[in-house]
């Protein structure tokens, strides 16, 4: 799997969406399909700009986009803070605008997106995060 490396910067959100399409569109993926795989990848990558580099300045992020037989694969490194994915509770989606907790929706979207999301964090090597979306 090639690397693609990008600033961890907002700006560079469509450059990774592209990334995603193209990559799922030689694929066989539905348009559907790859916008709710650029959906799960914009909000992986904000997630990691916002909280895991919060306040650092010339960051990076990893991504790698990759067909194996019928699965899309995105993992995205990061050597930001640490993010725990199981603490993340669920939303209240039914919950009123102004009544409902900060958060979360992010995680809730790519879980919903995606057939597997892991998340793994090691002080060496940073933080892995990989979403698997099959085909069909």
């Amino acid at each position: 799997m090639p690397i693609s490396t990008f600033p961890a910067r907002f700006e560079f959100l469509d450059e990774i969406r592209d990334l995603v399409a193209r990559v799922a569109h030689e694929g066989g993926f539905t348009e559907k399909a790859i916008y709710s795989l650029q959906l799960a990848a914009d909000e992986a990558a904000s997630n990691i700009i916002e909280h895991a580099y919060e306040g650092v300045a010339n960051a990076s992020l990893q991504i790698t986009c990759d067909m194996q037989d019928d699965e899309l694969i995105i993992t995205m490194r990061d050597t930001g803070k640490p993010f725990d994915a199981s603490n993340v509770k669920h939303p209240n989606l039914k919950a009123d605008l102004s009544k409902r907790q900060i958060g979360g929706l992010g995680v809730y979207l790519m879980r919903k997106l995606m057939d597997e999301v892991r998340y793994e964090s090691n002080a060496k090597t940073g933080n892995l995060l990989t979403m698997i979306k099959r085909r069909g």
